[in-house]
């Protein structure tokens, strides 16, 4: 059986990354790295964690793509849920994260926002779905 147990988003700076994931969202650092090359979140049953773009390099031969902020996002996100869409969007943008799109209610209900990290990379903040 596979288990999927974390996503890894490749940074130029991994320690500056957590940081704002701690102010933005209220997670908390799980391990950083002596190297600073990695680091990871305690975000429950699937970690969050965050590779060097230097560590990415040595691991990938062939090369990346690198996110940039001042890029539209790749065609994938993260999700978080949340009750309160708006005071965690609020509260993002405060730590340092760009809007990408208000929350908005879907046809099914749904509050669903955008807002890119530091690096560029496409985070949803949404209610939960029943």
């Amino acid at each position: 059986m596979i288990k999927f147990a974390y996503t890894i988003f490749y940074v130029n700076d991994v320690t500056a990354t957590i940081v704002f994931y701690e102010k933005a969202f209220g997670f908390k650092c799980k391990f950083i790295a002596e190297t600073n090359e990695y680091g990871e979140l305690a975000t429950g049953d699937t970690t969050l964690s965050f590779a060097s773009t230097e560590l990415a390099n040595k691991n990938l031969s062939k090369g990346f793509i690198e996110s940039d902020v001042k890029n539209k996002p790749f065609a994938m996100e993260i999700g978080f849920t949340t009750n309160d869409v708006g005071k965690a969007m609020d509260k993002a943008i405060k730590a340092g994260a760009i809007l990408v799109e208000k929350a908005k209610t879907k046809p099914w209900g749904q509050v669903v926002g955008y807002v890119k990290d530091l690096n560029g990379f496409l985070i949803e903040i949404c209610t939960p779905m029943s």
